[in-house]
């Protein structure tokens, strides 16, 4: 009986089976081909140059940085003192042909970062001398100004013959209030004008509050009265030029001459009528 063998392939024009091709895989083990795969991927990507490596450029208080769940990056630096130089990227890194667009990117955006922290540092340097001069300042207007409130409201019940002496005591209290309001605008433009400075280097996202810079010195600035600084400062139509905490005194002290005239003039009595 004739036996019969089935064939893989179909025999050629002469009877033999044909060869395989010399570059098929399909009979390689799986993990031998995937291995064989990666690295013919591997071959075909371009490969950056050594000079591509930003770390050389990152600044010197730079740790690491980390992405963020919501697609941005958390950049690590070691303590800032304030005392060191302003961080600056380094312009011969936007020059280096190596570096990629999104490379230089992110080192500009690295160095933001430190110079918002390096602000903060240097505003707690320069602050805090500043606030701690400055809590007895505000502790002798808010004394003044009760004091002048005190004498006020005195004549209340105060007997007309004693209006003079009272008015004396009045005057005297004015006197001693704006002083103190201009003390204190002094040291309060000395205080905005550090925090303007931050602000401007930090952005307002990074704005370092000086009640934050009190607290940590132990100092409560919570209802210090502190203006921008273009409200200290003298301008061409505005005469004579307040600075604002004796701008708002003076404006109190008129009302309450004014007061003190209206009563006068409803009682005749002119002579009490304060100047």
């Amino acid at each position: 009986m004739t036996r019969t063998i089935p064939l893989l392939h179909p025999l050629d024009d002469h009877g033999r089976l044909p060869r395989r091709p010399l570059d098929e895989t399909s009979r390689l083990p799986q993990d031998v081909r995937e291995a064989a795969d990666a690295l013919a991927a591997a071959a075909a990507k371009p490969q950056l140059s050594p000079a591509a490596d930003i770390a050389r450029y990152c600044h010197p208080h730079y740790l690491r940085a980390e992405p963020t769940a919501f697609g941005t990056v958390t950049f690590y630096f070691r303590a800032f003192t304030g005392r060191e130089s302003r961080p600056e990227m380094p312009r011969e890194a936007w020059d280096v042909p190596a570096l990629t667009w999104e490379q230089k990117r992110e080192l500009d955006s690295q160095y933001t970062v430190a110079q918002s922290l390096w602000s903060q540092g240097r505003l707690r340097i320069q602050a805090a001398p500043v606030l701690r001069r400055a809590a007895p300042l505000w502790q002798a207007w808010t004394t003044a100004q009760s004091e002048l409130r005190e004498a006020f409201e005195v004549f209340r019940h105060t007997s007309d013959g004693m209006w003079r002496a009272q008015l004396l005591r009045l005057t005297d209290a004015e006197r001693a209030a704006l002083d103190a309001a201009r003390a204190w605008d002094a040291v309060a433009e000395e205080l905005s004008l550090l925090a303007a400075e931050q602000r401007r280097d930090a952005g307002e996202e990074h704005e370092l509050e000086l009640e934050t810079v009190a607290r940590e010195l132990g100092l409560d600035a919570s209802d210090w009265v502190i203006h921008w600084p273009d409200d200290y400062t003298p301008r061409s139509y505005s005469w004579p030029h307040q600075t604002p905490l004796v701008r708002a005194l003076t404006a109190e002290i008129e009302q309450q001459r004014e007061r003190l005239m209206e009563v006068a003039r409803l009682a005749g009595d002119h002579e009490t009528t304060p100047v």
